[in-house]
């Protein structure tokens, strides 16, 4: 029994890649039926013949393709997040297990019940040698907070002004730097015979630290903006100030989360050693006294109570540079 015409199709020859360029340009775009579903590659797709009907096939999705917002980023980042806790805890579980084997002695290394332990004292009293737990981090933080703010700030302002501009690169760009080869520990003195002992060298060595990344980084990226962009700006017909707010920036700022990610950790490395000389309360404090008084454990609570600032503060930028550069297709999916 045959088949009626309102049933013929016609088969025709998709090629899985063309044989040049030339066959790239010329080569016709693939034949969809109904149900918008595209011929295989290297296979012999049904297309119907006008005015056959045309069976029901299935779409895109039986290809593996998704539509447009049905992205599977929130499964993979809830998969990144578990991945991350059971390594913390297998890392702190092996250093328990070490600890009280004998093979980290006391002496050398505490272990984290012990941490865990003199945490909670640190808390719940008030040392007249150290304070309490959580004085000492809202005074460290709040330096923190201060000094890594007005970094930021003036790496942006000072990136944008010698990105966009030959003279204020040639002016600005060997004095910043040679001020970032200069060592923190060799500058803190001077601070301390200008400005005295009070908070301001502090927060001055957390400015410095967070300064010089975000100024390089995001120096880079306005740089690092492709110049066909801004040629299709100028035949949009877009001001300068529209080309810097709408191209410029928004291209740089993939190397500018880069460079607000290493300020948060060398901010807190000059916070360290900014408290450490002339303090009188603060992580850093604590963290001088129980050295001269042999106390480990007091250290690595103020070590690991830095550690989680740091991760905090770099979970938090991650999180805003996914939802700004939400637009970003990653390499790894």
């Amino acid at each position: 029994m045959g088949l009626t015409p309102l049933h013929r199709r016609k088969e025709v020859f998709v090629p899985a890649q063309p044989q040049s360029r030339q066959g790239t340009r010329e080569a016709p775009a693939w034949r969809v039926d109904a149900a918008g579903s595209p011929a295989a590659p290297g296979a012999a797709a049904l297309v119907p013949v006008a005015g056959a009907p045309v069976a029901p096939t299935a779409g895109y999705q039986a290809y593996g393709a998704t539509t447009a917002g049905t992205r599977r980023f929130p499964r993979r980042a809830f998969r990144g997040n578990w991945l991350r806790l059971v390594s913390l805890v297998a890392f702190i579980g092996l250093w328990q297990l070490l600890s009280s084997t004998g093979v980290l002695p006391p002496g050398k290394l505490v272990s984290p019940a012990t941490i865990a332990h003199t945490a909670y004292n640190l808390v719940v009293t008030s040392s007249p040698t150290y304070g309490t737990l959580q004085g000492s981090l809202l005074i460290s933080a709040e330096r923190w907070a201060i000094g890594l703010s007005l970094g930021v700030t003036i790496a942006v302002l000072l990136a944008i002004v010698t990105g966009l501009s030959r003279v204020a690169e040639a002016t600005l760009d060997p004095i910043v730097q040679a001020l970032r080869s200069i060592p923190l520990l060799g500058v803190l003195p001077l601070f301390i015979v200008w400005f005295g002992i009070g908070e301001l060298p502090k927060d001055l060595i957390v400015l410095l630290g967070a300064l010089f990344p975000m100024y390089v980084n995001t120096f880079a990226g306005i740089r690092g903006v492709d110049p066909k962009l801004r040629e299709l700006g100028q035949v949009l017909g877009l001001s300068r100030r529209e080309l810097v707010t709408r191209i410029v920036l928004p291209g740089a700022l993939p190397m500018a989360f880069s460079g607000l990610r290493l300020s948060v950790v060398s901010s807190l490395l000059a916070l360290v050693v900014g408290e450490q000389i002339n303090a009188n309360a603060g992580l850093g404090f604590m963290i001088t006294t129980a050295q001269q008084f042999l106390e480990n454990n007091i250290i690595m609570v103020c070590l690991i109570v830095y550690a989680i600032l740091g991760l905090l503060a770099d979970g938090a930028v991650r999180a805003l540079e996914r939802k700004t550069l939400a637009w970003r297709h990653e390499f790894v999916q």
